[in-house]
């Protein structure tokens, strides 16, 4: 039987286009992008260009594009770069970052670690039961706050695909006179995001979350936004002196055509994908009894699913409807299994977190497939179902 791969979420296969275009760089160009020389100013124009493509995709500007290792990277840059540049001028308690309750560990951990190193107080916005940030909570948090402010809510959660309400939150934390990080790797090339009208300071994203190559992504900010951060990598000062390092051209590039492709092609495939993602979770609904949709299902992804398939533990299924590909949200951590901590933040008790599994579509997911997938699930949920009652 043919793989069939429902977890784009996690990473997304490359596009064809992208995979050509990043070959072409690698075999056509070379030189540093720095060099003053024509082979430096023919690998520096094509990183230009790249930057034109990474910033119409999220409405920002070429020349605040900062070309990173990933999502994971820019979010520590941002966060850390907050931290390093208020520790200068502020009492280290009087610098807040805030975040949510639901973000990637990459902006969660960091938070975590900067505080524990007394570089910043932390405070956790809670969740609603629907999965997106609880405002009253938000606002009594950011109000309260003196000094150096930075507040980082991503704009959809990788898990559920319920997305948070960007521009208000982009409103509040401007009133009291903070910066707004803005972590959109789920969100850009699957719905429509402009980080300037929404009143984004910084954003995040990632290659291979919209078919383009891993180990490349961005963060894109505002002149003054850029201009409070200190680096994160030291060395000849590249990438406005945040990032220093030879540039990964042929990656860049990758991200670059990857972006335009996203950005074209939005708004059919946000169409399609939902029409699909419907139809799998109906046939689905129509065969299994007691399937949960986690999250508010009026304001998510189109792309994403977060099913409770209750009775039957998410790891037992995602083995059993093998070759289907899908994530469960549980994690190993100090050497026991621990529940998704997206879903018990939105008072998901653990056993119906470890119930739950994430199924996440994408640009070349076909309605053929999605049949097959079906057929699979419900196969794997009736056996792990029978399992555990023979078992109990």
């Amino acid at each position: 039987m043919n793989e069939i791969y429902l977890d784009y979420n996690a990473s997304a296969p490359c596009d064809p286009r992208v995979t050509e275009a990043v070959a072409k760089a690698m075999t056509d160009g070379f030189g540093n992008a720095s060099s003053a020389h024509r082979f430096g100013r023919r690998q520096d124009a094509a990183v230009s260009d790249a930057r034109e493509q990474v910033a119409e995709l999220v409405g920002g500007s070429p020349s605040g594009v900062i070309f990173t290792a990933g999502a994971t990277e820019a979010n520590n840059l941002a966060l850390g770069g907050f931290a390093a540049a208020d520790s200068e001028t502020l009492s280290r308690a009087q610098s807040t970052l805030v975040t949510s309750a639901v973000e990637h560990a990459s902006v969660g951990r960091t938070a975590e670690a900067l505080a524990a190193a007394g570089r910043c107080h932390l405070q956790i916005a809670p969740v609603t039961p629907g999965g997106f940030v609880d405002l009253e909570a938000l606002v009594s948090m950011v109000q309260a706050t003196e000094g150096g402010l930075l507040v980082s809510v991503m704009a959809a959660n990788s898990e559920t695909g319920v997305l948070n309400p960007i521009a208000e939150i982009a409103n509040l934390v401007h009133e009291a006179g903070g910066l707004f990080h803005c972590d959109a790797t789920q969100m850009v090339g699957r719905l429509p995001f402009d980080m300037t009208a929404l009143g984004c300071d910084l954003v995040s994203l990632s290659g291979h979350k919209v078919c383009g190559p891993t180990g490349v992504g961005a963060l894109v900010g505002t002149r003054e936004a850029l201009a409070t951060l200190r680096p994160a990598v030291w060395g000849g000062g590249h990438e406005r002196g945040l990032r220093s390092g030879s540039l990964n051209v042929a990656g860049i590039v990758g991200l670059g055509v990857a972006a335009e492709i996203a950005g074209d092609e939005q708004p059919t495939e946000a169409e399609r994908l939902g029409a699909l993602r419907d139809r799998f979770v109906a046939a689905l609904e129509g065969e299994l009894a007691d399937v949960v949709q986690n999250g508010d299902v009026e304001r998510r992804l189109p792309n994403t699913a977060n099913l409770r398939f209750s009775g039957a533990d998410a790891d037992a299924v995602l083995v059993n409807m093998d070759p289907v590909a899908a994530s469960a949200g549980s994690a190993c951590s100090t050497g026991a299994i621990e529940p998704s901590p997206v879903l018990t933040a939105m008072g998901l008790s653990r056993d119906a977190a470890f119930e739950s599994v994430r199924f996440s579509l994408g640009r070349f997911t076909t309605a053929a497939e999605i049949e097959v997938a079906a057929r699979e699930v419900v196969t794997a949920v009736r056996y792990v179902r029978l399992m555990t009652s023979e078992v109990a």
